[in-house]
């Protein structure tokens, strides 16, 4: 069974108000959150599909292998995810879970996630499991988490942050997310963190700039939607795609680089600037974890650990906590 819960997508105005802002810092930026229109969702379910982006490999089989385990330990009938993406990993979670007779319960599953096609998608691939319900929430993770959590039935409620995506946050603004998450949940409810864990420079850098030229896209993507809602006139064909690895961060950065002096305008945001050859629009950081990290930003927006398993040939981490 599934169920569509709708909030409001991103408004226009706050697009706008936000690309305005972010343009006029020094380095220009955009945020990352932009690049997840339909078309963006679909390239970067591309992404998670290339040889050289480990991710999601390296944590659906973290998820087979311990998917028993994480179930057992956390005792939940609601499992919520906080970006879906295609659902291929919740799947796997609650198949790996229900391997035992003691897990063969009606699950309630949630996702939440800003992109309607995301939800499309992941419900659709969710629904092919036996004795589940499915709602979806679009709009930002802190609030489709506090209506998932609101309607959910008793009991103990498992949470999924998957995917590394506590890697586009900042350290500040991880440590601020959890405790956002934290404060949407109840005591003795369950968080399942996904991170991508420190490895070789080259392994890096290869996973935010394939051979292929699919990131590229993903990125330069941002700059079609930025000109196809807000009026832009970006030269799309006129930036180049560029990921660095900046050892002291701990982080990926991707750029678009300006291939020559041009004029930007983008009218219902309220831009008209110039920017030079070389000079770049930073739009995305993807910052790397240790294990010993990820505890204790769990530990400082009120989480327990209970377990930890790592997938030491790609590098990646599973980390189960308990808010406390």
């Amino acid at each position: 069974m599934i169920a569509r819960v709708s909030e409001r997508a991103v408004p226009v105005e706050e697009f706008a108000a936000d690309v305005n802002y972010y343009l006029s810092l020094q380095p220009r930026q955009l945020p990352s959150r932009y690049f997840y229109d339909d078309l963006g969702s679909a390239l970067f379910e591309a992404i998670c599909r290339l040889p050289w982006y480990r991710i999601t490999r390296a944590e659906t089989r973290l998820l087979a292998a311990h998917g028993g385990a994480i179930l057992a330990r956390s005792g939940v009938s609601t499992i919520v995810e906080l970006g879906p993406g295609s659902g291929e990993k919740m799947a796997a979670l609650v198949d790996a879970g229900r391997s035992g007779p003691a897990h063969r319960v009606h699950l309630d599953l949630r996702l939440v996630d800003i992109s309607p096609s995301a939800l499309e998608l992941a419900s659709r691939t969710l629904a092919a499991l036996p004795d589940v319900s499915i709602a979806t929430y679009q709009g930002r993770y802190e609030t489709g988490l506090q209506q998932a959590s609101a309607e959910a039935r008793a009991g103990r409620e498992l949470v999924l942050f998957l995917g590394s995506n506590i890697g586009n946050f900042d350290r500040p603004g991880a440590d601020a997310f959890l405790r956002g998450v934290r404060a949407g949940m109840t005591g003795g409810d369950m968080l399942l963190l996904g991170a991508d864990l420190v490895k070789p420079e080259r392994d890096l850098v290869l996973a935010y700039d394939d051979p292929l030229g699919v990131t590229a896209a993903f990125n330069r993507n941002l700059l079609v939607r930025i000109n196809r809602e807000l009026g832009g006139a970006f030269d799309v064909d006129a930036f180049s795609h560029r990921a660095v690895w900046v050892e002291a961060e701990s982080r990926v950065e991707m750029h678009l680089v300006s291939r020559g002096r041009q004029h930007v305008r983008v009218d219902a945001a309220g831009v008209d600037f110039v920017i030079e050859n070389g000079e770049s629009i930073w739009t995305e950081s993807s910052y790397k974890y240790t294990t010993a990290r990820i505890a204790l930003a769990l530990q400082r927006a009120g989480f327990g650990l209970v377990e930890q398993w790592t997938d030491e040939t790609d590098g990646f981490a599973l980390t189960l906590a308990e808010a406390r």
